[in-house]
């Protein structure tokens, strides 16, 4: 008895040895759906990808226009509201000047009226703006640089008649302090219009 159990993993490492090795057969059509499953399934990945990516991108590219267009309006209006004057209502007009506008902002022009209406009052200023263009020149950390467009007409006692000029404001609109106005510089490069 010892010898047989002393053949026995010699025979069974024989057995082993005989039997033929597995494999595993499969047909090419079940090859090939299965390889036509796994590139369609790579290539559904890889376009939603790709949407998702231009979705995106075309998202940031319409929130940057209307960014864009929003401040471009408010410097319009501003400038239109700070180029109509009329010496009989400078209360009306400097407080335009102080609309929308940073509370530092404001202050200056509440500081400087008193002398803006002296000005404007023996003068008998009057005028009247039309918007030409607004086009924001650059945007950095949500500061817009606008530069805005005007035909102004005005009349004053030096010139009853009226005068016409193309007058340029250049604004920065703070989009992080809800949209305000930090910065004006006005009626620069004023050019008479014949």
């Amino acid at each position: 008895m010892t010898q047989d159990a002393d053949d026995a993993p010699a025979g069974e490492e024989r057995a082993a040895a005989a039997a033929p090795p597995r494999t595993v057969s499969l047909r090419w059509s079940t090859l090939a759906t299965g390889t036509t499953i796994t590139a369609l399934l790579i290539a559904t990945a890889v376009l939603a990808v790709l949407y998702t990516s231009a979705r995106t991108t075309l998202a940031d590219r319409d929130r940057r226009e209307a960014d864009h267009r929003h401040a471009e309006q408010l410097a319009t209006d501003y400038a239109l509201g700070a180029s109509t004057i009329d010496y009989r209502d400078v209360k009306a007009w400097t407080h335009r000047l102080s609309q929308g506008t940073t509370p530092e902002l404001a202050a200056k022009f509440d500081a400087t009226a008193p002398q803006l209406e002296q000005v404007l009052l023996p003068l008998q200023w009057v005028s009247t703006a039309n918007p030409l263009s607004s086009t924001v020149v650059s945007e950095s950390g949500g500061l817009y640089k606008v530069n805005t467009y005007l035909t102004v007409n005005s009349s004053n006692v030096q010139h009853p008649d009226g005068a016409q000029t193309t007058v340029t404001y250049s604004l920065t609109i703070d989009r992080n302090s809800g949209w305000k106005i930090s910065e004006v510089g006005g009626l620069q490069n004023a050019i008479a219009v014949k």
